[in-house]
């Protein structure tokens, strides 16, 4: 036996968190009858229908992991109703994946896109703390009294956040090192102090980095170890 939301990710169709909302909102069905309850198990051999079509379970060596350098101005939702620009438009793969780690439409940087349903979900869950790198510009010179606020933490409207760390290179770049994955989380946090982001890049997700990968290409790359 084995859980309905791990059978899903396991074939590729999405993260347990995302297989969940889909199970819940009556879009999966099992051997002909329709499943909501989450915590579902069932036999590995049944009949899976999932948004009109039949799941397949895909081996190991079916897995893929690509490496996007997502450009500024696109999205990372499969379709898009206004017609906007996605990261799908920039991959060519006949394997059916999806993305891990979302970026938002004006944020640029690293995505991981896979297959992989079971990394998907850990890359994903707060339990396993994934660090994110991001090289952030702002509007005017951050002061080192807000620096150090923002490394003991700050109250935000929806809990308290405390980054990994936050520094300057040689160069005088500003990166934060976090392993948060709420939503609009660094913006927010200058935000909060009244600073404006002016560009925002992720250059490592997870210890994998787009290295010399140019602004909106990709690359096939090994399975992440990041345990």
């Amino acid at each position: 036996m084995i859980r309905l939301n791990k059978f899903l990710s396991s074939a590729g169709i999405c993260s347990r968190r995302k297989a969940d909302e889909l199970i819940s909102k009556g879009f999966v069905s099992v051997n002909g009858k329709m499943v909501t309850e989450l915590g579902t198990c069932i036999d590995e051999n049944a009949k899976v229908v999932c948004n009109n079509k039949v799941v397949q379970q895909k081996k190991a060596q079916d897995k893929i992991y690509i490496v996007l350098n997502k450009p500024i101005n696109c999205i990372c939702t499969a379709d898009d109703p206004e017609g906007r620009r996605t990261i799908f438009d920039l991959i060519n793969v006949k394997e059916r994946i999806f993305s891990v780690g979302r970026l938002d439409r004006n944020t640029s940087g690293v995505i991981l896109l896979t297959n992989d349903g079971e990394l998907a979900n850990k890359m994903s869950h707060p339990s396993f703390k994934i660090k994110k790198t991001y090289k952030v510009s702002l509007d005017r010179e951050l002061r080192p009294s807000d620096k150090e606020k923002i490394q003991k933490g700050l109250k935000l409207e929806d809990g308290f956040i405390k980054v990994d760390n936050i520094y300057y290179d040689k160069m005088k770049n500003l990166f934060v090192v976090l392993h948060s994955g709420k939503n609009r989380i660094v913006r927010r946090i200058f935000e909060h102090l009244n600073y404006k982001v002016r560009t925002l890049d992720r250059i490592s997700f997870g210890g994998i980095t787009k290295d010399s990968l140019p602004r909106g290409e990709w690359k096939f790359i090994k399975k992440p170890n990041f345990i």
